[in-house]
């Protein structure tokens, strides 16, 4: 027997997924702009090194809350637990609330937040899933990309976008492909992403029966972590050092235990770790000397060269690290004062909760002087026809030598569209860009750029 949506007092929460480019943005800018009635509360998350998206949304009453430190479906239970517990209790401020993932994500980890953490399963409840497809592009993603699949599987609703791209035979197809994948989604067919509202909202329609089916371990709790390790630390001064890894950022967690060390504690502690990480412990900068106020401290260190810390340890007794990435990605040390390296006496590998494939990574580029359009025109042209292929998004906002007026430009792969936006008024004109790609070449991105500056 279904469930009476109407009848449930908590929170609707819509997932807005897709693959990059798959046209989320334009969507939600429909959404805020369309004459409903709903408060709605958005909550964004970018994968990259400058945060676009939300100066993409267009200005409207709802608010907007980004998260830009890494993919959400990694950092789920962490910023959109948090910002989530902060938006409850502002209830009467909205009515339902907008989940906009990176198009890296993987939504089941997303869609688990609101089943396993039992102070979001009070005061919320999953409304659906929704994913865009980019009807062009998604036949190749379909067969490279382990989220993109994901994104189809766990969809509530499928939105065929960007049918214009294509012939009506190649949208048939891939009508045919998503649907041998997800036979139950209701299919949506779109162009620039106009959808009738109540297709996407209010649909009642998260089956989590469905989501077990797919994902048997589904409830079971994913963790940021892919190492943990347990110490036997006396009272003292300790060096914690670390260096650049896979990720722009990687998380550090180290916790006081009142038990003993084993690989079973280190296991079945995890969640309370976890919380720790997530509601206690306050993020350290790099470089600081590390204190426990509480039962708990976190870093998160850049990827910048290799960073050193000063742990105070408090009283003698059994202290465990979770580390993010595992140790020897980012050559994790501790050591005792006088330089001495520490072993754990127990150790867990946990199986990560979401894993990017490492080819895949972001540039983002930044400019304070304006820049030449045409130079600009010509380069984005030129690494367009060269790298297209493998650039998976291009969006950024740009301060054109001449105009007044903000310059918005958004890609997937060889194809670019530009437009005149809003103008810039009292805002400090700059420029910013960000690729989303493979193999992405930092160095030669960054000349092309530097290039097109008047």
């Amino acid at each position: 027997m279904a469930l009476d949506a109407s009848a449930d007092k908590r929170i609707p929460v819509t997932v807005l997924t897709g693959f990059l480019g798959a046209g989320k943005t334009t969507l939600l800018n429909r959404i805020l702009t369309e004459q409903h009635g709903r408060r709605i509360a958005v909550i964004e998350n970018e994968f990259g090194e400058i945060g676009i998206d939300q100066a993409l949304v267009i200005d409207a009453d709802e608010e907007v809350f980004e998260m830009n430190n890494g993919c959400i479906c990694c950092t789920v239970r962490g910023d959109l637990i948090r910002i989530l517990g902060a938006l409850a209790r502002r209830r009467d401020k909205f009515d339902q609330v907008i989940v906009e993932t990176t198009g890296l994500a993987d939504p089941g980890p997303v869609a688990q937040t609101f089943f396993v953490d039992e102070d979001i399963k009070e005061k919320y409840r999953l409304d659906g899933i929704v994913t865009l497809i980019d009807a062009r592009h998604t036949p190749t993603r379909l067969d490279d990309s382990d989220e993109a699949r994901q994104q189809v599987a766990f969809a509530d609703v499928l939105v065929l976008n960007k049918l214009d791209l294509v012939t009506d035979q190649e949208a048939s197809a891939l009508e045919s492909r998503v649907r041998a994948m997800n036979a139950v989604a209701r299919l949506v067919r779109s162009t620039h992403a106009k959808v009738a509202l109540d297709e996407v909202l209010e649909i009642g329609g998260f089956d989590l029966s469905r989501a077990l089916e797919r994902k048997p371990a589904f409830l079971e709790p994913e963790y940021p972590f892919e190492w943990g390790g347990a110490y036997e630390l006396d009272e003292g001064t300790y060096s914690l050092s670390l260096s650049d890894g896979p990720d722009p950022t990687v998380g550090v967690l180290v916790r006081r235990d009142a038990e003993a060390p084993s690989e079973e504690r280190l296991k079945t502690a995890a969640e309370q770790h976890f919380l720790s990480f997530v509601r206690d412990a306050a993020v350290i900068e790099p470089g600081a000397s590390l204190s426990f106020e509480g039962p708990s401290v976190a870093l998160d260190v850049s990827a910048t060269g290799r960073h050193a810390f000063t742990l105070e340890v408090p009283e003698r007794g059994t202290y465990a690290l979770f580390t993010q990435h595992r140790p020897e990605e980012f050559a994790l040390e501790l050591t005792t004062k006088d330089g001495a390296a520490l072993a754990p006496s127990a150790s867990h590998d946990f199986a990560a909760a979401h894993e990017h494939n490492d080819r895949v990574t972001s540039v983002g580029l930044r400019s304070a002087r304006p820049l030449d359009e045409e130079k600009f025109n010509a380069w984005i042209s030129r690494l367009l026809r060269e790298k297209g292929v493998d650039l998976f998004r291009t969006k950024g906002i740009l301060a054109l030598a001449g105009r007044a007026n903000r310059y918005v430009v958004q890609g997937v792969h060889m194809l670019i569209d530009g437009g005149s936006d809003r103008p810039w008024g009292e805002e400090q004109p700059v420029s910013e860009l960000v690729f989303i790609g493979r193999d992405l070449d930092r160095a030669a991105l960054e000349a092309g750029w530097q290039s097109c500056q008047s």
